[in-house]
C-alpha cells in the first residue's frame, strides 16, 4: 500500500428535507453574502430555490441569485459569476444543483478570491491557486461527486478545451443531501450520473501491483451497490432508498475514498473531456463509449486486476483469467447498455472523421506532451488507436 493523505473535511447534511437546513449552514460557515448559483427552471419550478432562499432569509442572510448553468460547465459563465460575486461582495458562493452548477460555484469562488488573475490561468495552472471563498451546495444530481472532491472542471468554448483542476480549495464546506430532490432528474441524466460514480471508482480500481484489500473491498463493494440501484433507478426512480444508495454513492466514488493506497488514474477521462469539449455530449455518456475499448487494449498488463473485478464486481467465474477478464468488460458494456448509455462513440450518434479523431487524440494528450494510463503509457498514438477501436 503506498502512503496517503486522506482529507474529506465536507460537512454532509442528508435525508429528506435537509435543504430547509441551507441557511443554518450557511451561517455556521460564515457566511453573509451568498451568491446562488444554479442551472435552469426545474430549481424554480420545484420550488427548491424559494425553499432555500427562505432558509437564507430565514437566518438574515443576503443573497444574489445566478441561474443559467449548463453541462460541461463554461469558462465564459463563471467569468461573468465572478464579476457578478464581487460586484455583490459575496463571502459565500451556493450550488443549486448537480455537478456542473458545483464546479461553476467553485470556479467563482476562486476567481472572486484572486480577482487580478483570469481564471482560465488558474484552471491551467499557469498561476498557483492559493486562496478562495468558501462554497456550499444543494445537491439535485447524484453524478459528478463534485460535492465531496477536490475536483473541478470547465470547458473553454473559445479554444474548445476542457480542463479539471484539483486543489484542496475544491473542496466544500457543506453538501445538502436530499434524495427526494433527485427523483425528477430526467432518466438520461439519471443514467449518465450512474456511469460517472463507477467511472470515478474504476479509474482508481485498475492500477496494477499495489495491495490494498481494505480499499478493494471498499471500491468493489460501491461499484455492486450502484450497479445495483442504479438498474433499479430505472425501474422506479421514486423509490427513495434507492436514490440514497445512488447519492451516497456519488459522493464516496469521488471523495478519493475508493483510492487511498493506489491513487487514481484518470486517463480514460482525459478521453471524454476531448469528446465532450468537441462535440458537446454528456460527461456520463462520453465515459461509457470509451470505456470498453480503454480496457480490451490494455486488460493484458493487468489481467489478474481485471479478473477480479469481473469475479468481486459482476460474479464471474472461471479459472482463465484472460477469459474472465475479457468477460467482465463484455458485462460492464452491457450494463451501461441495459441503463441507455453508450458503450461506442457510434452510440453517441457521431461519426467522427481519422482526422478529427487525430484532434482528439492530441487533445486528449495535451499535444502529445503527456502519457496516459497505469496500465499501459498512452501516446496520442496509442490513444487514437482506441478511439478507433471506439468507433
Amino acid at each position: 500500500m503506498q502512503n496517503f493523505i486522506q482529507y474529506t473535511p465536507t460537512e454532509v447534511i442528508f435525508g429528506k428535507e435537509t435543504e430547509n437546513q441551507t441557511g443554518e449552514a450557511v451561517k455556521r460557515w460564515g457566511g453573509s453574502r451568498v451568491l446562488i448559483v444554479y442551472g435552469g427552471g426545474s430549481a424554480v419550478r420545484s420550488g427548491l430555490l424559494k425553499r432555500v432562499m427562505d432558509s437564507l432569509e430565514a437566518e438574515g442572510i443576503a443573497y444574489e441569485e445566478m441561474g443559467g448553468v449548463h453541462p460541461n460547465p463554461r469558462l465564459a459563465f463563471a467569468e461573468e459569476g465572478v464579476e457578478k460575486a464581487i460586484g455583490f461582495q459575496a463571502d459565500f458562493i451556493l450550488a443549486v444543483g448537480g455537478g456542473s452548477a458545483i464546479d461553476t460555484a467553485k470556479a467563482i469562488a476562486h476567481g472572486t478570491a484572486n480577482p487580478a488573475v483570469k481564471l482560465w490561468d488558474i484552471w491551467t495552472n499557469q498561476v498557483p491557486l492559493t486562496q478562495s471563498i468558501p462554497v456550499g451546495v444543494v445537491l439535485t444530481i447524484a453524478a459528478a461527486g463534485s460535492e465531496m472532491s477536490d475536483s473541478a472542471v470547465l470547458t473553454n468554448e473559445e479554444i474548445g478545451k476542457k480542463a479539471g483542476l484539483n486543489s484542496r480549495l475544491n473542496r466544500v464546506k457543506f453538501a445538502v443531501m436530499n434524495p427526494e430532490l433527485t427523483f425528477t432528474v430526467p432518466k438520461y441524466q439519471l443514467a449518465c450520473g450512474v456511469a460517472d460514480i463507477m467511472m470515478h471508482t474504476l479509474e482508481r480500481y485498475f492500477i496494477p501491483g499495489i495491495s490494498c484489500e481494505m480499499t478493494d473491498e471498499i471500491a468493489e463493494g460501491l461499484l455492486r451497490t450502484v450497479m445495483s440501484n442504479g438498474a433499479k433507478a430505472m425501474e422506479n426512480q421514486k423509490d427513495y432508498d434507492v436514490m440514497a444508495e445512488i447519492m451516497w454513492c456519488s459522493s464516496l466514488s469521488h471523495n478519493d475514498l475508493t483510492g487511498c493506497g493506489r491513487g487514481k488514474d484518470f486517463s480514460v477521462h482525459k478521453f471524454g473531456h476531448a469528446l465532450s469539449a468537441k462535440y458537446d455530449v454528456a460527461h456520463g455518456a462520453s465515459l461509457s463509449a470509451v470505456w470498453g475499448s480503454w480496457a480490451r487494449y490494455q486488460y493484458d498488463a493487468a489481467p489478474e486486476r481485471f479478473a477480479r473485478y469481473a469475479h468481486k464486481v459482476l460474479g464471474i467465474e472461471g479459472e482463465n483469467q484472460m477469459e474472465v477478464a475479457l468477460k467482465g468488460i463484455e458485462k460492464t458494456e452491457e450494463y451501461f447498455r441495459s441503463i441507455g448509455m453508450p458503450a461506442s462513440i457510434t452510440e453517441l450518434n457521431l461519426q467522427p472523421t481519422d482526422e478529427e479523431i487525430r484532434e482528439l487524440s492530441m487533445d486528449a494528450t495535451m499535444g502529445n506532451t503527456v502519457k496516459l494510463s497505469r496500465l499501459k503509457p498512452l501516446s496520442a498514438d496509442e490513444v487514437y488507436e482506441i478511439y478507433q477501436m471506439a468507433k
